[in-house]
Formats: C-alpha cells, sequence, structure tokens
C-alpha cells in the first residue's frame, strides 16, 4: 500500500503500457490535490534551445497522448516545427512519474471540433481573444479582445478558431518510474517496437 492508501502492486510485471497508466491515472485521480491529469510539455526552438511548460492531457489510447492548443504560441509552433516532443507526468502523492517521448501528429479536426465544443463557454471564447504566447500591452487590451468576441459570438455557437487544434504523441518509449526506500527507485521502460512493446528495467 501506499501512503494514501492505494494499492501500487508490482507494477514492472505488467506487459502493455497503456493498460498501466491508466491505472496510474485512475489512481492519481483519488489522491491529487488537482489536476491529475496535468504534465511538463517539452519542445525545442529553432535553435535547439529547450522548452518546458505544464499543460493538461485531454484523452489518450493506443494511437498516443493528446492535448489542446493555439498552434500560433511557442509551442504550437515549436511542435510543428519539428514534430516530436516529450511529456512527463509527477503525481507527487503517489511518488509516481510517467515520461513519453515520440513523435507527433496533428488530430483530426473532427477530434478538435469535439473537444472545444465541450469546453466552457469562456474557455472558447478565450481561444479566440488570446494571441497565446505573444506580447500583451495590458490586461485591459486582453479584456478588450474577451468583451469585443463576447459580443460577436453572443448568440449561436463558437466556431473553433483555425488556429486552436490538437497533438497527438505518439510514443516511442513509456519509462515508469515508482519512489522507494533509500532512493533505489522502480524504472520500467516500455520502448516500441513495431506493433509491440519491449520492457526494460532500469537501473534508479
Amino acid at each position: 500500500m501506499t501512503e494514501t492508501g492505494l494499492t501500487t502492486g508490482d507494477f514492472t510485471e505488467e506487459a502493455e503500457p497503456y493498460r498501466l497508466f491508466a491505472q496510474w491515472l485512475e489512481d492519481a485521480t483519488k489522491s491529487e490535490p488537482n489536476d491529475p491529469n496535468a504534465l511538463a510539455l517539452a519542445s525545442v526552438d529553432a535553435d535547439g534551445m529547450p522548452d518546458v511548460r505544464m499543460v493538461l492531457l485531454k484523452g489518450f489510447d493506443e494511437r498516443g497522448f493528446v492535448f489542446y492548443t493555439n498552434f500560433e504560441s511557442a509551442k504550437g509552433e515549436e511542435i510543428l516545427s519539428s514534430m516530436k516532443a516529450a511529456m512527463c507526468f509527477h503525481w507527487k502523492s503517489l511518488r509516481r512519474q510517467v515520461r513519453v517521448r515520440g513523435p507527433v501528429e496533428q488530430v483530426s479536426d473532427a477530434e478538435a471540433d469535439e473537444y472545444y465544443a465541450s469546453r466552457p463557454r469562456g474557455s472558447r471564447i478565450g481561444a479566440w481573444a488570446s494571441r497565446q504566447s505573444r506580447p500583451l500591452e495590458s490586461r485591459f487590451a486582453l479584456e478588450k479582445a474577451v468583451a469585443e468576441y463576447t459580443a460577436k459570438y453572443a448568440i449561436g455557437e463558437i466556431p473553433r478558431p483555425p488556429h486552436w487544434s490538437g497533438f497527438r504523441i505518439m510514443p516511442q518509449s513509456i519509462e515508469f518510474w515508482h519512489d522507494r526506500p533509500f532512493r533505489l527507485h522502480d524504472r520500467v521502460k516500455f520502448t516500441r517496437s513495431q506493433d509491440s512493446w519491449d520492457k526494460t528495467r532500469l537501473y534508479p
């Protein structure tokens, strides 16, 4: 048992990473005080300088891990340039971590439309009003843009901005880390091998 009362089991025996990730994410929803789907997303700019920021996981399946963003933002432009990214989940309450690396694809328009339509109305307005990552002269300028788009879309549906969509990281590797005493942690790495996964236990 963990300090939270959740059963860890011997995760090193699991042969399929997505099933294990689903279990860990379910555990995190019971123990994390905020945003169990939060992750650190890493990309690189045109000069090879790394960037990292927190975003929210909005879906996953055997195709990969999905998040949404403004494609004109720094992360959007960096990922569109390289079509590669990495992410790290850290659940402090469980003393667990998951790292994911791989190439990236854009989600389909249908997927992006469905998720966008599920967002609160204010968040949909915000996607239009925010010129994400670019200089903002004042808070008033942002609030003015929000007011303008709120008036523009006062009636009816709010369409998805053409520059706002999702990315899917298609993992080449997924590593699971679990805290153990004396820093002798458990680490297991799954590496994609055509249509299957190779599993390797790593030194802590």
